[in-house]
């Protein structure tokens, strides 16, 4: 997949920068699954609290190439008791040129987790299948507006610390 856009004049004699995204690989860096209270979960009535946690993680690799790592945590309880933990790292490697520092970090925040989302959440499903549980299907998330709050947080802590002023 690649989305381009090449080096064009814009007639005023300025030059528009290439843009490119491109995904050089999709993989599963790691994953856990445990049952701690398996069998005895498997004779209680079906009727589980499930709690999910995600986390995004970046690195750069070099000046144009990112990994984005996703990390997807789902437990599912009967009562107090652990039906099943799950731990999935999803990651991706992406070759991204010609955007802004504000647009780079929008795709690394938002664009790239979408992009791994569907893979770690056919992960998890298949993990909870093969448990020997009935199918879990994640519902998709927003991760713009997930980017946008963690935007927001980040602002205000940048003008709690201008307003606190120099520490003594």
């Amino acid at each position: 997949m690649t989305d381009e856009q090449k080096s064009k004049s814009n007639g005023k004699g300025t030059e528009i920068q290439s843009q490119e995204f491109m995904i050089q690989k999709v993989y599963v860096k790691d994953m856990s699954f445990e049952t701690p209270n398996s069998p005895d979960v498997f004779s209680e009535k079906w009727e589980p609290s499930v709690n999910l946690e995600i986390n995004t993680a970046g690195k750069n690799l070099n000046p144009d190439v990112h990994e984005v790592v996703l990390t997807v945590t789902v437990s599912a309880k009967i009562g107090e008791k652990t039906a099943y933990l799950i731990e999935v790292q999803q990651a991706g490697i992406f070759s991204i040129k010609g955007l802004s520092d504000q647009e780079l970090s929008h795709a690394l925040g938002s664009y790239c987790p979408n992009i791994l989302f569907p893979y770690a959440r056919e992960v998890v499903s298949d993990l909870v299948v093969k448990g020997g549980f009935p199918q879990l299907l994640l519902s998709p998330i927003n991760f713009d507006a997930l980017y946008s709050q963690h935007m927001q947080r980040v602002q205000e802590a940048n003008k709690n610390e201008e307003q606190a002023g120099p520490v003594h």
